[in-house]
């Protein structure tokens, strides 16, 4: 009986993948690919662009890249755009987000000195892409403050959301005549926990315990100064939106007790409750138990009041709201339990959470030593977020697979994982939740941060052994672009060859 019941369970299953298959995408679902300026533009000292902190790191102090590389040429976008909106229309897609260099367009950081040769190559980027009909999404910083600002004090200082607001109208003076889709920030955790709280992303300033709350306050005023701006200024004459993106990971506590659903609460405010609560949540400030934990553990340490600032009642107003849509970055998964190993220095962001993660070693690893494969966590992360802020407007701006850099083309893991995403997309459509688009990380092969490129998350691979820097199609390029051709996820298309040709009706 037991092996009947088995058998029932797998024709079932079968018969529900049968199913899946034939669901669509709607027409109007926007499908693209996502990019970093510093990942893949190169160029870092031409034509009057300014130093930013990952120039500055990277030729201070090269070794703490894995490979000991940089991005001084990456994929060399800068002399390569054309090709990369080839690539954009071989894929047939509806729309590409990159990031602006905030120092190739003012090289000090300030607006007294506009770098025109900056502005030119986004505008022939930009002019580009729309001659094929794709929607430029335009990323306002993704991590490369401007060196000379970072000497200013960066986000621990309370005068960086006026230089945000000062960059942001240069931005949408030059291109928001023809970009209508923008992203303040991408990913407020990694920049301020991993850039100012710890040592894993530029500048590196290791303030543990502090660096994290006061980056996390400043930033949230930056994106808010920058969305009333564009609101109040901009939006009656571009008609745009303006939202912000968070690293999103599905949190799910170990077990059912009450404190390991108390430390997955945990984790998810500091992960990134801390920057979605005061712009989504219907309060604003700070999420609570948080707040309350960090006070606690401040007070334990002798410290004369918390260390998570508090936001002023004009501050929680200005914030609250700021925002028309919410960008999830999402990749992988865990499992979060009640206490942990006491390996974090006292006091840090970690200490203050004090949870161990978990994860089951029969999910799928990819190159990246972080990245699992857990099952359904796309869906069940859209899921955790509409239970918090219902109604919100979603576009997924990355979601990818790593590969090694020796791995071959056909690239049938990363499949598996997009696939498994794609489906997890239409159970939050069919769902009801308000999904809007989908941007897969990414384009291209690029420079992969503190990994330097010993990590490959494009659909193109890049030989960045040859001074071309050649871009040739993956297997999954040619999978995505099925999908964005038929809107169906199809488990046995093959191609035929692995040439890409551009469709004549893009």
């Amino acid at each position: 009986m037991r092996v009947i019941g088995l058998l029932s369970i797998l024709v079932v299953s079968c018969l529900a993948a049968s199913v899946k298959q034939q669901r669509k995408f709607p027409d109007d679902f926007i499908f693209g690919t996502a990019t970093a300026s510093y990942q893949i533009e190169g160029a870092w000292d031409e034509d009057g662009k300014g130093e930013n902190i990952w120039d500055y790191m990277t030729h201070n102090n090269p070794t703490v890249i894995k490979d000991l590389s940089n991005g001084d040429i990456a994929a060399d976008t800068y002399h390569n755009y054309k090709r990369d909106v080839e690539m954009m229309r071989e894929l047939g897609l509806d729309a590409y987000r990159f990031s602006l260099s905030w120092a190739r367009i003012l090289p000090t950081g300030f607006s007294n000195n506009i770098n025109q040769a900056g502005i030119d190559f986004y505008n022939n980027y930009i002019n580009e892409m729309l001659k094929y009909n794709i929607q430029p999404m335009i990323t306002l910083y993704h991590w490369d403050l401007p060196q000379k600002l970072q000497e200013l004090g960066g986000f621990s200082s309370p005068l960086i959301s006026d230089w945000f607001e000062e960059y942001a109208r240069v931005a949408y003076e030059s291109f928001g005549d023809r970009v209508k889709f923008w992203i303040t920030f991408n990913e407020p955790r990694e920049v301020c926990y991993q850039g100012y709280g710890w040592t894993t992303m530029a500048p590196m300033l290791n303030a543990t315990g502090v660096g994290t709350y006061i980056c996390a306050k400043h930033l949230v005023l930056c994106h808010a100064k920058a969305y009333h701006l564009y609101n109040n200024e901009f939006r009656s004459k571009q008609n745009g939106i303006v939202g912000i993106t968070y690293s999103v990971n599905d949190f799910r506590p170990l077990t059912d007790s009450d404190e390991d659903i108390a430390a997955n609460i945990l984790r998810r405010q500091g992960e990134y409750g801390i920057y979605s609560e005061p712009i989504f949540g219907p309060d604003g400030g700070f999420p609570k138990e948080l707040a309350k934990r960090v006070a606690e553990k401040s007070a334990q340490q002798g410290y004369a009041k918390s260390r998570m600032p508090e936001f002023t009642d004009e501050e929680r107003k200005l914030a609250k709201g700021a925002s028309d849509f919410m960008g999830i970055n999402h990749y992988t998964g865990y499992f979060t339990s009640a206490g942990y190993d006491n390996s974090y220095p006292v006091p840090s962001f970690y200490d203050d959470l004090s949870i161990t993660d978990h994860r089951p070693s029969e999910w799928p690893l990819a190159a990246s030593s972080w990245l699992y494969q857990a099952p359904d966590s796309l869906f069940n992360t859209l899921a955790a977020l509409e239970e918090l802020y219902p109604g919100t407007e979603y576009y997924i701006t990355e979601n990818g697979w790593s590969v090694a850099p020796d791995s071959s083309l056909v690239d049938d893991d990363r499949i598996r994982y997009y696939r498994a995403a794609w489906e997890n997309l239409l159970d939050a459509i069919d769902a009801g939740f308000n999904l809007k688009g989908y941007m897969a990380w990414s384009l291209m092969d690029n420079f992969e941060w503190m990994q330097g490129y010993t990590e490959r998350f494009g659909l193109y691979h890049v030989d960045f052994e040859d001074p071309a820097r050649t871009r040739t199609p993956r297997k999954s390029a040619f999978v995505y672009k099925e999908l964005l051709r038929t809107r169906v996820i199809d488990y046995d298309f093959e191609p035929e060859s692995m040439v890409m040709t551009i469709d004549k009706g893009h």
